[in-house]
């Protein structure tokens, strides 16, 4: 072979690969070659030597080396109200503290140092696409795509006035404008993403599946989130959210359906029916004292289910293997079956099956020939060893502290625990700064 630039070849030794492939293979021993960016082949070091003699080596040959994870539901730039407002119920927590805080604070320079905050985090654990849904969407994009991250965000709508929008109309003109603006742009989509059926009413989530299905658009929206707002929505209209997006044509393979913890088993088999995803997001919902998603349940109707952090607000992390693993485990209890949710179908979670409720599962979340280098190795360390099943240590330890390398179309974002494209000590700063302006404005002060 020719020699050519070596930023475009390159190939990662690691000494155990997990492709997370049809075939739930744990490969030991293996390299993954990379050329511009796009997966070439998976093989054998000595294979590697002898066939990709010229490429670029990144020598991780004691880590494992997997597809980048997929957080299928962020607010990312909630991390800057990390453990504000923390003890209290949902509908207390949004109402009384959260969006009094965001209507006073909330601004552009919020959005983005939020969210460079958030994908700093997401980058230490490992996580290289992000499914977010927040205010200032053209904000989040930009951040996303300058810190070189992939994402999908969401094209907010609310039924009143936010920073972001005044009217209904206006909502749907910000957010096609972005979606114009991003059609090319390599790393970043969109979503529509009305917050919740019981905070956008019936004619805007019509307007929401029609353009949805015209544009081939993916829809993001908190569904039976509490009992409460399921009862409050039933009073209201008669019927349940889930029947009222049944009946205006919005469950389909379009809709990630998020949280999901009051559902029948009929609405179950109406969301097999029709191809609804599912993102479980079980430590904020524990925390808010929200429900639990029937996993068990789910699964055996063959539903497809992502796993999202939600905002560091009600979490109050971004570790998305660590929600993995109370999912794991939340499942196990819920079933009282050990076997529940085995390892490698738990690990699809956060890698294919979240590719796929994003509908980009041609694109990204398995480490396949064509494909792109979205990858993440973590490095073990005493709380990983010995290994007897690399794919177990990922799922069942404290991994996520042991990431050290990621790349997105094979740029490397973090190395050697280093990111690579923020600047820690300045996000720092600004996270100290809100703090300050925050607290002080809930203390009464006036803010800085």
């Amino acid at each position: 072979m020719g020699k050519t630039d070596d930023t475009d070849r390159l190939r990662i030794d690691a000494g155990w690969v997990i492709p997370m492939d049809a075939m739930s293979r744990v490969l030991e021993e293996h390299s993954l070659i990379i050329d511009k960016g796009r997966i070439v082949a998976c093989v054998p070091w000595l294979d590697a030597d002898e066939q990709y003699a010229d490429f670029r080596i990144e020598n991780r040959r004691s880590g494992i080396l997997m597809p980048g994870l997929i957080n299928a539901h962020t607010h990312l730039a909630m991390n800057l109200l990390r453990g504000y407002a923390d003890d209290t119920p949902l509908e207390e927590w949004l109402e009384q503290h959260i969006w009094p805080t965001e209507n006073t604070h909330m601004s552009p320079d919020f959005v983005q140092q939020g969210t460079e905050l958030a994908l700093a985090e997401c980058l230490l654990n490992g996580v290289t696409t992000v499914n977010d849904m927040y205010f200032y969407p053209d904000q989040v994009a930009r951040t996303c795509r300058e810190a070189g991250m992939r994402a999908t965000v969401g094209l907010l709508v609310f039924d009143f006035p936010t920073v972001w929008a005044s009217s209904v109309d206006e909502y749907f003109s910000k957010g096609l404008a972005l979606h114009d603006g991003l059609r090319v742009d390599p790393l970043i989509s969109v979503a529509f993403a009305p917050h919740a059926p019981y905070t956008v009413s019936q004619a805007a989530l019509e307007r929401i599946a029609t353009l949805a299905s015209e544009l081939d658009l993916p829809i993001h929206m908190h569904v039976h989130e509490t009992a409460r707002e399921v009862e409050q929505f039933e009073k209201t209209h008669g019927v349940r959210p889930i029947q009222r997006l049944d009946e205006i044509g919005m469950l389909s393979p379009s809709l990630l359906a998020v949280h999901l913890t009051q559902v029948t088993d009929i609405e179950i088999s109406r969301l097999a029916e029709t191809g609804v995803n599912v993102v479980h997001c079980p430590e904020s919902n524990m925390k808010l004292a929200s429900g639990v998603c029937p996993i068990p349940d789910l699964l055996d109707a063959s539903v497809n289910i992502a796993v999202g952090t939600d905002g560091a607000a009600s979490n109050n992390d971004l570790d998305l293997l660590g929600e993995l693993r109370s999912a794991a485990f939340l499942a196990k209890v819920f079933s009282g079956d050990a076997a529940t949710l085995p390892v490698m179908r738990a690990l699809r979670m956060i890698t294919i099956d979240a590719a796929k409720a994003l509908g980009m599962d041609s694109e990204i979340g398995s480490l396949e020939p064509g494909k792109a280098a979205d990858c993440v190795v973590m490095e073990p360390d005493l709380g990983m060893l010995p290994i007897y099943n690399a794919a177990s240590q990922v799922l069942y330890t404290s991994s996520s502290r042991c990431v050290t390398d990621v790349w997105v179309a094979g740029k490397p974002l973090l190395q050697h625990r280093k990111l690579q494209t923020l600047d820690a000590e300045r996000l720092q700063q600004h996270a100290q700064h809100w703090a300050v302006k925050i607290s002080g404005t809930a203390k009464g002060q006036p803010a800085r």
